[in-house]
């Protein structure tokens, strides 16, 4: 701590006064979080996120989980002087060949102007100079108040309900309210157009509902107008992990087992068609991403996605996503998407949600030799049958063996804390006329009560016995 306050003076001006103001005892600080800290009684702790920046997480007296960003802060005099420096930024920018959509080139003459503008007759001391150029980048380049939260490894979700304090979804300690809050409707009016504007996908009273995808991957809902959102305009981001998760820290935290691990990588190597399935936040993509890594290296894959959220470690990857902006007859569809997949020549057909008419495609894929896997909603395979048989999906009852095994995902909440578990696996054996219906099989499944999973296939696995084992 002693160190990061020499570094970063606002660091022990903020420890002074949370002392001050709420009694509490000094914040322990720590390098990075761990997981087991899930167990302490009374969390106290500050962690980095980037140079001069830090996350606080604590509970209140009403034991009210808190996470508060610390950040270098702006006094009136600094606002004066950034507004000044602003202002010459606005006036030089045209001589800058500005396009956002070049991230690093971008972001190098931003740099360039702001040293420009703090050096072209802009009076600002030396102590003003950090403060102002961190304030002008996190609101010019990058995405405003928000932008230390996407920088925190250890956060799910971000939810912001009107001019309301925005929430985080924590790993580590569930949901905590922040410090940050937009101070009107106008401002964040404003803002999520600005950021709207910026990913290409405008708000507007007329499109008041958007989903997209920040520059970093992460997934962004914005419900813009008063007349549908009745708290005023909201939005939602779904945090994208930069290294995706692999199969052994999934077993490690216990999502999985080694065995059911195993089991997949065979069904994987040998081209099975498997849909993981679950609820909203139940991890379905996070396994989706960790599976990927036991296909074959040298296969081709073809991803296609409405946001891109897959990530594939393969060399050989067409990765594609849809197009809803602009004309309808230049708008490219999921189902477009993995309509093109077959004339690809594919080794693996990866579909990042199955939603829709596109799950009819999938299925024919699968019936030509294509593998598929893909994310779907469906809490057990009665009701994952149902919906693909059911409109929009339509896919014929008779023609739900071509998938191989479902996998169903479930969010759990342990001791108030969140955590994923795979609930069970079930194997589609085959369409029977005389059942009427599809025989399946269950191979693994979860005991939430030793919080252990049971292989229940042993010597009676369709899927290793008759179709991997030949």
């Amino acid at each position: 701590m002693k160190e990061e306050t020499w570094r970063a003076p606002h660091l022990l001006d903020y420890v002074r006064r949370f002392q001050k103001e709420t009694g509490l005892p000094r914040p322990r600080f720590i390098a990075r979080l761990d997981p087991t800290m899930r167990r302490l009684p009374r969390p106290n702790l500050i962690y980095p996120l980037e140079p001069g920046v830090y996350a606080h997480v604590y509970l209140d007296k009403e034991r009210k989980g808190r996470y508060v960003i610390i950040e270098p802060y702006l006094t009136e005099t600094d606002e004066e002087a950034f507004r000044a420096v602003m202002d010459r930024v606005l006036e030089m920018a045209p001589e800058e060949e500005l396009d956002p959509e070049k991230t690093e080139a971008f972001e190098e003459s931003m740099n360039r102007l702001i040293k420009r503008a703090i050096g072209a007759g802009v009076r600002v001391s030396g102590e003003q100079i950090e403060r102002i150029e961190y304030r002008m980048r996190r609101d010019v380049i990058h995405n405003g108040k928000i932008e230390p939260l996407l920088h925190d490894p250890n956060l799910e979700d971000i939810h912001s309900v009107g001019v309301r304090s925005l929430h985080v979804v924590h790993k580590v300690f569930g949901m905590l309210e922040t410090n940050l809050k937009f101070k009107d409707s106008t401002e964040l009016d404003e803002y999520l157009r600005l950021i709207s504007e910026r990913i290409g996908k405008p708000v507007s009273d007329t499109h008041p509902i958007i989903d997209a995808a920040l520059p970093d991957g992460s997934r962004i809902n914005i419900i813009y107008s008063d007349d549908v959102s009745r708290e005023g305009a909201s939005f939602t981001i779904r945090k994208f992990a930069e290294e995706p998760l692999t199969a052994p820290q999934l077993v490690e935290w216990g999502t999985l087992d080694a065995h059911m691990a195993a089991y997949l990588w065979l069904a994987l190597e040998y081209s099975m068609n498997i849909i993981i399935s679950g609820e909203t936040a139940s991890g379905k993509t996070t396994s989706l991403n960790a599976l990927l890594t036991f296909v074959n290296h040298n296969y081709k894959i073809y991803s296609a996605e409405d946001t891109p959220e897959v990530v594939i470690p393969h060399d050989v990857w067409q990765r594609l996503i849809t197009r809803e902006v602009g004309p309808e007859e230049a708008r490219v569809e999921l189902f477009d998407l993995i309509k093109a997949a077959l004339r690809s020549r594919p080794d693996y057909i990866v579909v990042g949600e199955i939603r829709g008419r596109e799950g009819n495609v999938a299925f024919q894929a699968m019936q030509t030799g294509h593998p598929v896997i893909s994310t779907f909603h469906a809490s057990s395979v009665e009701k994952l049958i149902q919906r693909f048989t059911g409109d929009p999906i339509n896919v014929p009852i008779r023609f739900i063996d071509n998938l191989n095994i479902a996998l169903f995902q479930l969010l759990v909440y342990e001791s108030g804390r969140i955590t994923r578990r795979v609930n069970s696996l079930e194997e589609i054996l085959r369409y029977s006329p005389a059942k009427g219906g599809v025989l399946t099989r269950t191979v693994f499944q979860w005991d939430p009560v030793e919080d252990r999973h049971h292989f229940r296939g042993r010597f009676n696995s369709h899927i290793l016995e008759n179709l991997i084992a030949p």
